[in-house]
C-alpha cells in the first residue's frame, strides 16, 4: 500500500501507474480542486496538509509500505517524509533541479530516494516507490541509465543491507531481487545474497564503478 502526497502532474500519474499494477494507493492533497480530481479518478483521498501527521494517519501511513511526497513545496515534502519515517515507511521526496547542491545533500541524507520530476517524472517516482522488472538496459535521459547488475559470488557486501550500500558517484539502487525473479524495492531489513541482482540508476560512466564496488 502506498501514500501519495500531492496530486499534481507527477502525483497523479504516479498514483495511476501504481494502481494499474494492482497496488492500493491513497492520496493526501491540500488543494480542494486537486483533491476532487483524485476522488473522480477513484482514489481514497484525505484532504489535508502533507505536513499534518493526522492527515497522513487518515491516509493509512501506519500500514503503508512507502510514502511519496510529490508536492511543489520542499518543506511539505520533507515534513511528510519525516513523519512517514516514524512509521517505518520507505520515503521518496520530490526536489526541484534548481536547488543548490548543499540543499540537495541536506535532504538526501534523511530520505530513501530523491526524484527530480524534470528528469524522471512519474516513471521515476513509481520506480523509486516500487522497483520493477528492469531486466533490460534502458536510457532514462541523455545522462542517466537504468541497468541491472549481478551481485557476484564472493562479494564483500554479501550479508550487507541493500539500503546501506554506498555505490560510487550518483548511482542509486531502485530495486532488488534474486536472479530470475521479480524485483522489488528493498525493505530496510533486506540483505544481499549470492545470486541477487540490483537495478540501479546511474550516470553511464558510473556503471563500471558499481560493478567494481560490488565485486570488491
Amino acid at each position: 500500500m502506498f501514500v501519495i502526497v500531492g496530486y499534481g502532474r507527477v502525483g497523479r500519474r504516479t498514483a495511476a501507474d501504481l494502481r494499474a499494477e494492482g497496488f492500493d494507493v491513497s492520496v493526501v492533497e491540500v488543494d480542494p480542486e486537486r483533491a476532487e480530481w483524485a476522488r473522480a479518478d477513484g482514489f481514497d483521498v484525505v484532504e489535508g496538509d502533507g505536513e499534518d501527521e493526522r492527515a497522513l494517519e487518515r491516509a493509512g501511513v501506519a500500514e503503508a509500505d512507502a510514502v511519496a511526497a510529490l508536492t511543489g513545496d520542499l518543506n511539505t515534502n520533507f515534513a511528510a517524509c519525516m513523519i512517514a519515517k516514524g512509521y517505518g515507511c520507505r520515503t521518496v521526496m520530490r526536489i526541484d533541479e534548481d536547488y543548490r547542491q548543499e540543499i540537495y545533500e541536506r535532504y538526501a541524507a534523511d530520505v530513501d530516494e530523491i526524484i527530480y520530476p524534470e528528469r524522471l517524472g512519474a516513471a521515476g517516482a513509481k520506480n523509486a516507490l516500487l522497483g520493477g522488472d528492469l531486466n533490460v538496459l534502458a536510457e532514462v535521459t541523455e545522462q542517466l541509465t537504468l541497468a541491472t547488475v549481478d551481485v557476484p559470488d564472493g562479494s564483500p557486501h554479501l550479508g550487507s543491507r541493500v539500503v546501506s550500500l554506498e555505490l560510487p558517484g550518483d548511482a542509486r539502487v531502485y530495486a532488488h531481487g534474486h536472479r530470475g525473479e521479480p524485483m522489488e524495492v528493498p525493505l530496510p531489513s533486506v540483505e544481499l545474497a549470492v545470486g541477487d541482482q540490483l537495478a540501479v540508476i546511474a550516470d553511464r560512466t558510473s556503471l563500471d564503478g558499481v560493478e567494481s564496488y560490488l565485486a570488491g
